[in-house]
């Protein structure tokens, strides 16, 4: 099989011809700041009329005390600049191509080191907990950000019901395969399925959100649909979208993007803005404004530092 690293993708594949001649034009006019900026939040650019795919409304959800009180960006805005390769490269396609794919019926297989391999189907996983949104900063490596009300519950909420043995350490998720519906799939610029991962107790800390909702609706198919994996505090590729297998295992799985370009894209893959992979991290551009502001540590979930006590955060990335 052929495989298409990350640093063997063209530019024109990663962000569109028409963003970049865009980006080119204001150049003439505006600082270098603005533009970055408006190159990712530019209400224009980003396609304001259109709304989410396949969505309905979630009810009695309850607000949680771990959302952050900054500015939620346009759902317009996050529903149209989304990475999400199985579908295409640029990231103005997605809303589009993923408009009729199909969510429903939706199972997740549960396997691995735990007492028996289950399959359980989404309405199933819906009634482990209720729903809470959780406003989150979402940070992506390229440099742009966004701040979502996520709706979901913990992910630990589902492990406990999945009772994994003692052996296992990691927790492996994997993202549908279906070309059919998935033309980016089509094409080898990564190692098809999608295939992500966490330690356990990263897994496991009360931030991990087993996610299925945003804005008060059920997730946008552009976003992930119908159940992904949100850590706010590591980079969005992280978190894995359209789960159909949750893997219990003894060793650290290998994941798509660690595959594709191991010197660029870690297992961890904490924020970290003192340590440059493929594209400085010592600013982000929020999706929406026009001033670059600088990124936190663990993209400021201070929550989690003590997960990492001890790991050279540098050498482990």
């Amino acid at each position: 099989m052929l495989i298409k690293k990350s640093n063997e993708i063209q530019s024109s594949e990663i962000t569109s011809r028409d963003l970049y001649l865009n980006r080119r034009k204001f150049l003439a006019g505006v600082g270098m700041g603005a533009i970055a900026a408006a190159s990712l939040g530019m209400k224009e650019l980003l396609s304001p009329s259109a709304r989410a795919c396949a969505t309905e409304k979630i009810n009695d959800i309850h607000k949680s005390a771990f959302s952050t009180s900054e500015k939620i960006t346009s759902i317009n805005d996050v529903t149209h600049y989304n990475n999400y390769y199985e579908f295409s490269t640029n990231k103005q396609e997605p809303a589009e191509l993923a408009k009729n794919f199909k969510t429903r019926p939706w199972t997740v297989t549960i396997d691995g080191a735990v007492p028996k391999k289950q399959k359980w189907d989404f309405d199933t996983i819906l009634k482990f907990a209720p729903p809470e949104e959780r406003i989150y900063r979402h940070r992506c490596v390229e440099g742009w950000s966004i701040v979502v009300p996520w709706i979901g519950f913990s992910l630990s909420e589902l492990i406990k019901r999945a009772e994994p043995l003692g052996k296992a350490k990691y927790v492996e998720f994997t993202s549908i395969y279906d070309p059919g519906q998935m033309p980016g799939q089509r094409r080898q610029i990564l190692n098809w399925p999608y295939v992500e991962g966490l330690r356990m107790d990263e897994a496991m800390h009360p931030l991990t959100l087993l996610c299925f909702g945003m804005y008060g609706e059920t997730l946008a198919n552009q976003d992930g649909a119908p159940l992904r994996i949100v850590t706010p505090w590591k980079y969005g590729f992280k978190s894995a979208k359209a789960i159909v297998k949750i893997s219990f295992v003894e060793k650290e799985p290998l994941t798509t993007w660690n595959e594709a370009n191991p010197q660029a894209y870690g297992f961890y893959s904490n924020v970290n803005p003192n340590v440059d992979r493929y594209h400085s991290q010592a600013y982000e551009h929020r999706l929406g404004e026009f001033r670059p502001r600088p990124t936190l540590m663990f993209n400021g979930y201070d929550q989690v530092a003590g997960l990492y006590s001890g790991l050279d955060l540098e050498k482990n990335y």
